[in-house]
């Protein structure tokens, strides 16, 4: 007769008894959870042992001191240095780095759920973004969660989409949120919100004002002011031209829209925007061109740690952003073995498209007043 599977306890696993009683273990106990805290505040505030004190209310001479004790206790060196300044980590120093942030997390997992579990609303949500969510997107996402959460600090960082990779690496961020470059976040998982056409900006009087509905060709015959690319070459602005057999006469490039609306307001360019990124009340005298059939619809999707431990307002953010992340789907999504099982899950959801901003008529196109 087949002996009853029984439930997992640590009681029973000898690997756990070997945890307890091994002497890699013993002797991993000298190494302290506020030695980690140190080190992941150093590296989050790029080897600047001084920022590192600030942020955690404590002295230079005490993490300095704590983090020479973790690298005599591991046998090597975490940081390179000159004279008393940590000027880069070392090969073994970024393994270490890793395994100590996710330890960081996984405290930080059981402290998050049993505040969850006495049903506690205070606490901290950062979010890396870039300018025209920050900007455009989130502020009345913000104002609602804030409404509703007053004792839960907001942290809010902007960036490119590699800067927000990077926040994202040491752990600095609970979301990242953007759009494409899904290369960069592989330890995230990334959940669709809403999607988004690119629209033409241009002053009141420009020549694609008297056009009905411009070509890539149109386009192509003046300078363009958009946003920056991403490093990793890949440009849909740029394929769309190729495949057309055209190269696009880049002017300028920004990493925020309102930047881009200067410069087309100098006459600089064409500027290409996301339509989301349209203000009737700052943007009198632009006029606003749909560029839908000219570029693909985009996606911006929010993302977090694949073993990062939501708290309640954190699934309560994700509803208010997008209403079909409820916190079963963002549940399920979470327990995916991938990106693609994740993408595999909302492929037949239905994504909001971020309406665009109401205007007032102008020659054939649309103001932005």
């Amino acid at each position: 007769m087949r002996a009853q599977s029984r439930r997992w306890s640590p009681f029973r696993d000898p690997r756990a008894t070997d945890l307890l009683t091994s002497a890699g273990y013993t002797a991993a106990l000298v190494m302290k959870l506020q030695q980690l805290r140190y080190l992941a505040a150093v590296v989050q505030s790029d080897l600047n042992i001084t920022a590192a004190a600030a942020k955690l209310r404590a002295t230079q001479s005490a993490i300095s001191k704590q983090l020479k004790l973790l690298e005599e206790e591991l046998g090597f060196d975490v940081f390179a240095r000159s004279g008393r300044t940590l000027v880069r980590v070392t090969l073994p120093g970024e393994r270490v780095i890793r395994h100590a942030l996710k330890m960081l997390r996984e405290a930080q997992n059981i402290h998050g759920l049993s505040e969850d579990l006495r049903e506690d609303d205070r606490g901290s949500l950062s979010i890396g973004t870039t300018h025209t969510q920050a900007r455009y997107v989130l502020p009345p996402i913000i104002q609602k969660f804030r409404s509703r959460y007053p004792n839960v600090q907001f942290h809010l960082h902007q960036g490119t989409s590699e800067q927000i990779a990077d926040m994202a690496e040491v752990d600095r961020i609970d979301f990242a949120m953007a759009t494409g470059s899904h290369e960069l976040f592989s330890k995230y998982v990334l959940l669709p919100c809403y999607q988004w056409n690119r629209r033409l900006i241009v002053p009141a009087g420009h020549p694609l004002t008297q056009v009905g509905q411009p070509t890539l060709a149109d386009l192509a015959a003046h300078p363009i002011v958009t946003y920056v690319f991403s490093f990793n070459g890949r440009s849909s602005l740029h394929e769309a031209f190729a495949s057309a057999g055209l190269t696009a006469n880049v002017a300028l490039t920004a990493r925020d829209a309102d930047v881009i609306k200067t410069y087309v307001r100098l006459g600089l360019g064409v500027g290409i925007v996301a339509g989301v990124a349209l203000d009737p009340k700052q943007d009198r005298g632009l006029v606003s061109i749909d560029a839908a059939h000219l570029f693909p619809v985009h996606t911006t999707w929010i993302g977090f740690a694949r073993d990062r431990l939501l708290r309640g307002y954190m699934y309560d953010l994700l509803a208010f952003l997008a209403p079909h992340l409820g916190r079963d789907v963002v549940d399920r999504a979470a327990r995916c073995g991938s990106q693609s099982e994740v993408d595999s899950l909302f492929a037949h959801t239905t994504l909001p498209h971020r309406p665009e901003i109401p205007s007032v008529a102008a020659p054939g196109h649309s103001e932005a007043a």
